[in-house]
């Protein structure tokens, strides 16, 4: 399967593949820097409707599943929800982080799943190890200004900084924690994070 000549013009990239049952599964989410200025220019995100990478997502990756044959599968429109953090895991190039995150093995803790197509035919399971576990001082561990992930994660610590003024680094170029990680820095653009960071709030 030929999924570059599918995703690059959409500015989308195979993040992982898996089995489920007798069927293939291939993650697909953003090729940052490229992706932002594609979902830009998009009429999802000219229109005031609410979710516009949620519809964009649909839409895009209707089409390339329409394509290729497979049928597309999304993170959002349940309950019930697919298991797309257990598939990440099981494609062997996504693990889970010091503060729970998942990192991807070549764009850290930016990685952002906005689908999946379900096919026919063998996946390409990855064999790497988790570079967490080679990772010198865990920046990761030490990078949030108000220490939300302590305990686990703290949502509401987190969205009270982002709220407040001293958290609008974190509002406008995203989370410090995910920058902290030496993987895929300098992928993510700054309007791009802080779109993320709206929808979050």
């Amino acid at each position: 399967m030929d999924w570059r000549a599918q995703l690059d013009p959409h500015g989308l990239r195979v993040l992982g593949e898996c089995t489920d049952g007798d069927d293939a599964l291939t993650l697909i989410g953003p090729d940052e820097p490229a992706f932002w200025p594609i979902f830009r220019g998009s009429p999802e995100y000219a229109e005031s409707a609410p979710d516009p990478l949620d519809r964009w997502s649909a839409r895009v990756l209707g089409a390339v599943a329409d394509t290729v044959g497979g049928t597309p599968i999304f993170p959002f429109g349940g309950p019930p929800y697919a298991p797309f953090q257990r598939w990440a895991v099981a494609t062997g190039r996504a693990w889970p982080s010091p503060i729970g995150f998942l990192v991807h093995e070549e764009i850290g803790m930016f990685a952002s799943y906005r689908g999946a197509i379900r096919h026919r035919g063998s996946a390409k399971i990855g064999t790497g190890d988790r570079p967490c576990d080679t990772c010198t001082g865990q920046p990761c561990l030490s990078a949030c200004p108000v220490d939300a992930f302590a305990d686990g994660y703290d949502v509401d610590r987190c969205k009270a900084h982002l709220h407040s003024r001293e958290g609008r680094t974190c509002r406008m170029r995203g989370c410090l924690a995910r920058h902290a990680c030496p993987i895929g820095q300098g992928r993510r653009l700054p309007a791009q994070a802080a779109f993320h960071m709206e929808a979050f709030l």
